[in-house]
């Protein structure tokens, strides 16, 4: 089993801020894990392991530099727990961070998951032209 997160899933949020976490990515975060928000109005998914290297990079860097990020991401970090009917309970200021609503979507992005507002993932997506993909690849030398 490959170590990075992948695949596409549609779920629902509730009232009370619980989101399915597929299967899939429950194997591979554990029964607990760290949601946060990092980056694009999304609720990222981490295991300890991995919010440990994320945060031992920041640290790595002079304090001047990495205080505020250092301030954003601790605290808009929080420790979850899967429960028996495989959701996770967020809080209010993470459900406002992601816009998420009704219909959102799960999906893998590398070392995380992130959970989506559905709309707004597929208007960001629908950004995302073929051109603009092979750009972002010979960039990055592929």
């Amino acid at each position: 089993m490959t170590k990075g997160f992948y695949g596409r899933y549609q779920h629902t949020i509730d009232a009370k801020g619980r989101v399915f976490v597929p299967v899939k990515f429950r194997d591979k975060l554990g029964s607990g894990f760290i949601a946060a928000a990092v980056l694009d109005h999304c609720i990222s998914l981490y295991s300890f392991e991995e919010w440990d290297k994320l945060m031992e990079g920041i640290n790595a860097l002079p304090v001047s530099k990495a205080r505020d990020l250092q301030r954003a991401l601790s605290s808009n970090a929080i420790d979850v727990e899967v429960d028996a009917q495989g959701r996770i309970l967020l809080p209010k200021h993470l459900v406002a961070y992601g816009y998420l609503e009704k219909e959102v979507t799960v999906i893998g992005a590398g070392n995380h998951a992130e959970i989506w507002n559905a709309a707004r993932l597929a208007e960001r997506e629908s950004a995302m032209t073929d051109e603009a993909l092979e750009e972002k690849f010979v960039e990055l030398g592929f």
